[in-house]
């Protein structure tokens, strides 16, 4: 989509169609819309006292401009905040989404939107960064909302066109610059978790370990990337013995992928990313239930994820050093799988015995965590669609988060309220590791069924050195079986906004001590 920002009125602009924003409860139209409204002879106010518009969150009116009315749009869509005092980034977000999907099924190819209007309902930001954080959740959103995935559908199909621009108007010229770069930044991210969701739809026939790799090799097209991929040879040479394990059962070859993007100060201590990369995983030995096993396309989330926010931080040339690394392979059945009881020797030289085969992503992060320590990092996130028994404790609308250092996951939590990818922090106390004890190895897999995401985690702690890290868990988000404003059916992209949110937090703040609050 065409991403276009100027000065100018909503009144005034020639487009397909143009949304004005109402919060619930307020008796008369303000900004463009009360404009607009004149211009209509009264039709927008007719809306509020019939009581067909009210303003609840995310309810949308169109109104058609017949010949002879002085709007230059075709069409107004008044959308809904919700309650003045309840007014957000997530619900202008979820707003701009909905507004964007009823424009589309209408068939109109372009809409305006004033970043002016809702940044003077959203008073509870700080007035320096208002305009371009409006135009960031504006841009953003609008892309979100009109995802759809249609690679696969061969037959011709009555569907609505594509949205092909989206005009941001500014009316207040000198704070322009905020509003293009709040746009950009929006573009960038919204893109970010498209390429997530694409990686995460295509069937797993397609997206295997080495279309990772070859994605990943795109993505070091991009400034200051770099990009190795380790075959099976190599990573037997290094030891990687958990990853390997996991990929002896599939005819794919496994791939490791380490990208690095230098944006800091030569020699500053990087900020580390480990993704989950499971292609498909079927269980292997321990074979997966057959219903909905063809989610699990969307095991490798965690690190389609990390693959697009280097790819934005790159594009946002964010004054930080990033280091990714992403473990692919399948986890499949087969003669020469890895069976329960057999017994696995990590890159760091742990022994894991293998209690659940379909406990396998915990497997390759050991690897992967392990192999990021060598970057000697300043701060260490594993991201992975790791257990379904998060899903159990959250839900569907929360990010698990654990981990070793409370002013990380301080950060994460702070990123997660701002963006709308929210996370909630779960404990990690010594007496969990009771139960990833193992008799035969020195540590086992999986510790039973209670605190399942618990002890996951805690098993990763293990190959996460001593320094600052941190676990996040999306296995509860990272599909959805309904559409919700700006989240698609299937698979969401979950993940990439929040580690964007995070790093664009710390490039432009003051670094953390590596030892506060460990």
């Amino acid at each position: 989509m065409d991403i276009r920002v100027r000065t100018g009125h909503v009144e005034e602009e020639a487009a397909d169609a143009v949304v004005v924003m109402h919060c619930e409860g307020e008796p008369r139209l303000t900004g463009g819309a009360s404009a607009l409204d004149t211009q209509l002879k009264g039709r927008l106010a007719a809306l509020l006292k019939s009581g067909e518009f009210t303003g609840k969150p995310n309810q949308v009116s169109i109104v058609h401009v017949a010949p002879g009315e002085r709007v230059h749009a075709k069409r107004v869509v008044l959308v809904g905040l919700g309650k003045p005092k309840e007014a957000s980034l997530e619900k202008l977000r979820q707003a701009t989404a909905t507004a964007a999907k009823a424009i589309r099924t209408v068939g109109a190819e372009s809409f305006a939107v004033s970043v002016q209007d809702p940044a003077q309902l959203l008073t509870g930001l700080p007035a320096a960064s208002r305009v371009r954080e409006v135009a960031q959740a504006l841009v953003e959103s609008a892309i979100l909302g009109l995802y759809q995935f249609t690679v696969y559908h061969t037959e011709q199909k009555d569907t609505a066109k594509d949205v092909r621009r989206m005009t941001v108007l500014m009316s207040d010229p000198p704070a322009l610059a905020q509003a293009q770069q709040g746009a950009r930044q929006g573009q960038i991210v919204g893109e970010a978790a498209t390429y997530v969701r694409d990686l995460c739809n295509h069937p797993a026939n397609v997206v295997t370990p080495t279309y990772i790799a070859n994605e990943a090799k795109k993505v070091a097209r991009e400034r200051g990337v770099r990009c190795t991929v380790l075959d099976r040879p190599q990573m037997e040479r290094l030891g990687m013995g958990a990853i390997l394990g996991v990929a002896r059962g599939s005819h794919e070859p496994p791939k490791f992928i380490i990208l690095e993007y230098r944006g800091g100060p030569r020699g500053e201590r990087p900020v580390a990313l480990v993704g989950k990369t499971i292609t498909f995983d079927s269980g292997g030995i321990s074979l997966k239930p057959a219903d909905n096993m063809e989610q699990m396309k969307a095991d490798m989330t965690g690190g389609a994820a990390v693959l697009a926010a280097v790819r934005a931080a790159s594009r946002l040339r964010l004054p930080l050093n990033l280091v990714a690394v992403i473990p692919a392979t399948e986890n499949m059945p087969g003669g020469r799988a890895i069976k329960p009881g057999d017994v696995l020797r990590s890159l760091s030289g742990k022994t894991i015995e293998v209690i659940n085969t379909d406990a396998e992503g915990r497997l390759i992060l050991a690897d992967g965590l392990t192999y990021a320590q060598r970057f000697k990092p300043a701060a260490l996130i594993d991201i992975a669609t790791l257990t379904g028994a998060c899903v159990v404790a959250l839900g569907n609308h929360a990010i698990g988060v654990l981990g070793n250092n409370e002013r990380l996951i301080g950060e994460l939590k702070d990123a997660g309220e701002r963006c709308g990818e929210r996370v909630w922090q779960l404990p990690l106390w010594e007496e969990y590791y009771e139960q990833i004890k193992s008799d035969v190895a020195d540590v086992k897999n999986t510790g039973g069924r209670a605190g399942g995401t618990i002890t996951a985690a805690a098993f990763l702690s293990k190959f996460a050195g001593d320094g600052v890290w941190a676990h996040l868990d999306i296995a509860s988000t990272d599909w959805s079986e309904r559409e919700r404003a700006y989240i698609p059916k299937g698979a969401t992209g979950v993940g990439v906004r929040l580690l964007i949110q995070f790093l664009c937090n710390r490039a432009n703040g003051p670094r953390p001590s590596a030892a506060q609050g460990h």
